[in-house]
C-alpha cells in the first residue's frame, strides 16, 4: 500500500500546484482552501494509487461545473455532500472511492469533502491531469461507449437569492453533462456535481494516474521557493513541468464573457494574445501558434510567483506566461479526443485540431 495521509500542509500543496495544472481555469485557490477546512474538519484524507484497491471498486468522479467569474456564483461545501446524496437516492451503488475530475486550484479538491465524511479514500487517477471547460472531456472518454449510462448530480446557487438549484440526470453523457451546465448557469454560474460511477478498472486504463501526487510535489517545490520571489517560484514550476517562459509583462487588454455556465476570451500580455475557454486554449506572438489546448498555457503573479486564473487576472497586472507542452502532462482519455476537441473552435473563434494531431487518437 502506497497510501498517504492528506494534511493541511499537503492539501495546501495540492491546490498550489494544482492551480498550475489547472492551465487558467480549475478554480480558485480560494475555493479550493475552502474545501481542505472542510474535509479535514470532517474526518481523515487518504490519498492511494489506483493499484491500491480492488480493479472492481466503484469510483464516482467529484467536479465543479460553470464559469468562475459569474458575479452569483455561489458553491457550500454542504453541495459536495449534497450531490453524493442526490447519486446514491437515483441507483448509483454505494462508492469505494472518489477521484477529482481535473486539476485547479479548487477542481483537485473534488470529491474530498464525501471522503473524509465517508471514510473513503480519495483515489489518484483524476480524469485529467490538467482542467479542461466541459464535463465531457474530463469523463475519460466515457462518450465513446455507446451502453454506458452517465449518472450526475448536482446542486449549487445563493439559497438566499433564490438561486439554489439541484438536480439529477441520466443518459447518454452529452445529454446529462449539458443538463448540469443548464444547472449551472440558472444556479447563478457553478454548481458541484458528482457523476460517472465506474470501476477502477476503468479509471486505470482511461484515468490520469498519478496527476494528484505529481500537483502535491509541484507545490512542495513553489513553496519551498517562495521566498526567491516570482522568478525563483516560476524557474522551478518551468524546470519541474518542462516548460518554457514565453513572457513576462502586463496584462494589456482582457476581454471576459460569462455565458451560457462558461467564461471565454481574449488577453494580451506583452506581445502575445491567449485566448480561453475557461481555460487558456491559445497562444499566439504575431500571429504563430505557440501552443495550443491541452498544451498548458498559464499566468503567474510576477511578484510571488502563485498562479492566476483567467477569471483573477486583472488588467495591468505583471503576469509570466508559461507554456508546457502536453506530451509532459499526465492526461485523461478525454483529451485524446478529436470530437471533443473540435467543440473549442467556434468558441474562441481559432483553429485547434491543425495544430494538436500528436495528442489525437
Amino acid at each position: 500500500m502506497s497510501e498517504m495521509i492528506i494534511t493541511e500542509a499537503i492539501a495546501e500543496a495540492a491546490v498550489l500546484g494544482g492551480a498550475v495544472l489547472g492551465g487558467g481555469g480549475g478554480g480558485s485557490m480560494a475555493k479550493g482552501r475552502i474545501n481542505i477546512r472542510e474535509a479535514l474538519s470532517l474526518g481523515t484524507l487518504r490519498l492511494v494509487d489506483i493499484d491500491d484497491i480492488p480493479p472492481d471498486t466503484v469510483l464516482i468522479t467529484g467536479s465543479a461545473v460553470g464559469a468562475p467569474a459569474a458575479a452569483e456564483a455561489q458553491v457550500a461545501p454542504r453541495d459536495y455532500l449534497r450531490v453524493i446524496d442526490i447519486l446514491m437516492a437515483n441507483g448509483c451503488p454505494k462508492p469505494g472511492g472518489f477521484i477529482p475530475n481535473e486539476c485547479g486550484g479548487s477542481s483537485i479538491t473534488n470529491g474530498w469533502i464525501p471522503a473524509a465524511l465517508m471514510g473513503l479514500p480519495v483515489v489518484d487517477a483524476l480524469c485529467n491531469g490538467r482542467a479542461h471547460p466541459t464535463g465531457t472531456m474530463g469523463s475519460m472518454g466515457l462518450h465513446k461507449e455507446p451502453a454506458y449510462v452517465s449518472r450526475q448530480s448536482a446542486a449549487g446557487g445563493n439559497p438566499e437569492k433564490g438561486l439554489y438549484v439541484e438536480i439529477h440526470a441520466a443518459g447518454k453523457l452529452e445529454a446529462t453533462a449539458a443538463l448540469v451546465r443548464a444547472a449551472a448557469d440558472k444556479a447563478g454560474g457553478l454548481v458541484a456535481v458528482a457523476r460517472n460511477p465506474v470501476e477502477a478498472a476503468f479509471a486505470k486504463k482511461n484515468g490520469a494516474c498519478g496527476a494528484l501526487k505529481q500537483a502535491i510535489r509541484l507545490g512542495e517545490r513553489m513553496k519551498a521557493a517562495a521566498s526567491g520571489g516570482g522568478e525563483k517560484v516560476v524557474s522551478e514550476v518551468l524546470g519541474f513541468l518542462g516548460g518554457s517562459l514565453v513572457t513576462r509583462g502586463a496584462v494589456e487588454s482582457l476581454e471576459l464573457v460569462t455565458k451560457g455556465g462558461f467564461d471565454s476570451g481574449k488577453i494580451v500580455v506583452g506581445d502575445c494574445e491567449t485566448t480561453f475557454w475557461n481555460e487558456f486554449m491559445t497562444l499566439e506572438r504575431g500571429g504563430a501558434r505557440l501552443g495550443t489546448f491541452p498544451d498548458l498555457i498559464m499566468t503567474l503573479d510576477a511578484a510571488d510567483g502563485l498562479p492566476v486564473t483567467t477569471a483573477e487576472l486583472r488588467k495591468g497586472q505583471d503576469v509570466f506566461l508559461i507554456l508546457v507542452p502536453a506530451e509532459k502532462l499526465i492526461l485523461g482519455e478525454g483529451m485524446r479526443c478529436p470530437d471533443l476537441m473540435k467543440s473549442i473552435e467556434p468558441v474562441v473563434g481559432k483553429e485547434i485540431l491543425p495544430y494538436i494531431q500528436s495528442v489525437l487518437r
